[in-house]
């Protein structure tokens, strides 16, 4: 049983679709079939043909609304009839009996094909105008044509506008096809492709289109992508019958609040907050028509019509340099504006001013990146993507990123699947996945990056205490800079605590470790650090380059360095210059006789300064020495003299020189 709205609309809608050449009588078929005229444009009636999308509506024996998407038959308006035939469930592939089977006809039909409709019928009009041997042989030139297409061994039913008949046949074949028709996806996110946009007097900017997936309520919070423009919906129009709410299949009016005219046009999307994402690159899948006047170029310029939009794109085959008739291949496009879309959303390509349809598709990945088209591994990739199973795919996206993690919502993007869907998608794999969140946003990582990322970890700490034996360790950053590849600082938080919790690793203050290293710290780590200090103490007022006395450690040389800078941190060693280091026993014992002397003394030569210690001072040593004392705001310098720079307590040492 059908439900329905509070307005009593059927929620259960179906969007047929009118095809064929020019003149073969569509827009008549729809006027006979609904009473409404498609033709709504003063050129269309002056002309005698559709030029735009028109719109009727039909309720079914059953119960069903059907809305009507009457398309040009023209050539040159074949850009009109790629556009409307988008969200089509089924089609009407109209032929006239007197003409049979023209140019638009075979062009309609494969743009159909291309488009992934899967059933529909056809009318053949005009049976007036010929007798029946001529219907006859008609209709049999129309099976042999069908033959190979999703219409193969469908209805043929003659129709005339001006007898009637067949009316009532193509409403009962209408009606048992529409049954048949799988509902939109009500559970996925609201879409509207828009095909058009105007202004009502009182209300404001109205945009239209058919509700491709679904559901949306007056009051609703809605987004025009790509531009990004946040409005609310105002009220709701289903085939010009206010209501409440309006679901997929629908062909749908929507009045904005706050949005101008101006603003919006065919091609644009409305559709939840947050739910799309515009693009540049699109991962693809192509397939060729059967007759190509050339074969398609890599990066030849197209046009692409994919929802309501038309748009210049550049096809970017990947490893190969053509695609001829009839074949089928994954490629990328590159759009000259960004778009919006879904994955599994259909699309057609066509060459500029030849009004030539040459290939369709569906987009494997609505959000992706440039790919390299020479490389063979990214072929594969595509054609992974072309497979139908989300959870292998999802798996494979979130593995790819590897130490970087996906986004959840980037996730949902690529794959175009929200909320329960995506929740599924995930439990499906969690076994092989984990969770990080970071405040309103969660990253997946694949547990074999967390695998991998801790046995890089130990390897490194291995080699780095294998090369450093004494070494207290390593911080988190100075380790996290020996990876091959840095991972994401919420999964390398992860793992090291895994680690620890393990007890594979040991932390020491700041420091990591391996713990089969920890004890060195209390014996040999303290023993070497006293040897270090010793040596520089020992190296008195004419100490040799740091490098110097560092390198007669030998094997430990790396360990006894990191302990030099430690004893740098504690103020035990003082570097002087960048070479010359002391030990701070030696500069007190400078300082206080410095300060000694000024006790009888006013000012402090070179020379003088030298004679205190024995008179065996070089430059090298006493400029550095005297430098120090003035930065340490003991002397003052004036000129080639040097004075006390204020009162001093007396310095006292234990060390003598």
């Amino acid at each position: 049983m059908l439900k329905k709205d509070m307005k009593g609309l059927p929620q259960k809608s179906v969007i047929v679709g009118t095809a064929g050449h020019v003149d073969h009588g569509k827009s008549t078929l729809i006027k006979v079939l609904t009473g409404i005229d498609p033709d709504r444009l003063k050129e269309e009636k002056e002309r005698g043909i559709t030029i735009d999308l028109g719109f009727a509506h039909l309720l079914l024996p059953s119960g069903i609304l059907a809305g009507i998407v009457d398309v040009p038959g023209h050539e040159r308006f074949i850009h009109n009839m790629v556009i409307g035939a988008g969200g089509v469930d089924l089609v009407m592939l109209v032929i006239a009996a007197d003409e049979g089977v023209m140019p638009q006809t075979v062009e309609h039909l494969e743009i159909c094909e291309l488009l992934g409709i899967k059933d529909g019928f056809v009318v053949l009009t005009k049976v007036d105008l010929v007798d029946d041997e001529f219907l006859e042989l008609v209709t049999e030139d129309i099976r042999e044509f069908l033959k190979g297409t999703f219409l193969e061994g469908a209805p043929i039913i003659p129709f005339s506008a001006v007898t009637l008949q067949g009316k009532e046949d193509i409403i009962k074949v209408l009606d048992e096809k529409a049954n048949k028709v799988k509902e939109k996806p009500i559970h996925k996110p609201f879409r509207l492709p828009v095909d058009g946009v105007f202004t009502v007097k009182g209300h404001g900017t109205v945009v239209r289109g058919t509700a491709i997936s679904g559901q949306v309520a007056v009051g609703d919070e809605v987004m025009i992508y790509p531009q990004g423009i946040l409005t609310k919906v105002r009220g709701i129009q289903v085939h010009g019958k206010p209501v409440d709410k309006a679901y997929a299949g629908m062909r749908t009016a929507l009045n904005l609040l706050n949005v101008s005219k101006d603003e919006v046009e065919r091609g644009n999307v409305v559709s939840l907050p947050g739910v799309l994402k515009p693009t540049q690159w699109l991962d693809v899948e192509v397939k060729t028509v059967r007759k190509l006047s050339k074969p398609l170029k890599n990066f030849e310029n197209l046009l692409l019509y994919i929802g309501t939009s038309e748009v210049l794109a550049k096809l970017i085959l990947v490893v190969r340099n053509e695609l001829p008739a009839n074949e089928r291949d994954v490629a990328q496009l590159f759009v000259s504006k960004p778009i919006v879309c879904f994955r599994e959303d259909r699309f057609i390509l066509r060459r500029p001013g030849t009004n030539e349809t040459v290939a369709g598709g569906r987009i494997l990945l609505p959000v992706t990146a440039r790919r390299k088209r020479t490389k063979p591994w990214e072929r594969d990739e595509l054609k992974f993507l072309a497979q139908t199973n989300l959870a292998e795919i999802a798996y494979y996206l979130i593995k790819n990123k590897g130490r970087r993690g996906l986004k959840i919502e980037d996730l949902s993007y690529s794959l175009s699947i929200y909320g329960q869907e995506l929740e599924d998608i995930i439990k499906s794999i969690k076994e092989k996945v984990i969770i990080i969140p970071e405040g309103e946003t969660k990253y997946l990582f694949a547990k074999s990056a967390l695998e991998k990322l801790k046995e890089e970890i130990l390897m490194r700490l291995e080699k780095f205490h294998q090369s450093n034996p004494l070494s207290p360790g390593l911080s988190k950053e100075a380790l996290k800079s020996r990876l091959s590849d840095e991972p994401n600082h919420l999964l390398y938080e992860r793992v090291l605590y895994e680690l620890l919790e393990e007890q594979k690793l040991y932390k020491d203050k700041d420091l990591y470790l391996l713990p089969q290293y920890r004890n060195l710290k209390s014996n040999e780590l303290e023993e070497l650090k006293k040897r270090v200090e010793r040596a520089f103490l020992k190296e008195g007022l004419t100490p040799r380059d740091a490098e110097e006395v560092l390198l007669e450690f030998g094997d430990k040389y790396h360990v006894a360095k990191e302990l030099f800078k430690l004893l740098q941190r504690e103020n035990v060693l003082i570097p002087v210059t960048e070479k010359l280091v002391y030990h701070r026993d030696i500069l007190e014992e400078v300082k206080r006789k410095v300060l000694d002397y000024f006790q009888k003394h006013k000012e402090l030569t070179i020379s003088a300064f030298r004679d205190l210690f024995g008179g065996n001072l070089t430059r090298k040593y006493l400029i550095p020495l005297l430098e120090y004392l003035d930065k340490e705001k003991i002397t003052l310098r004036l000129g080639d003299k040097r004075v006390l720079r204020k009162p001093q307590t007396q310095v006292s040492t234990t060390q003598k020189l």
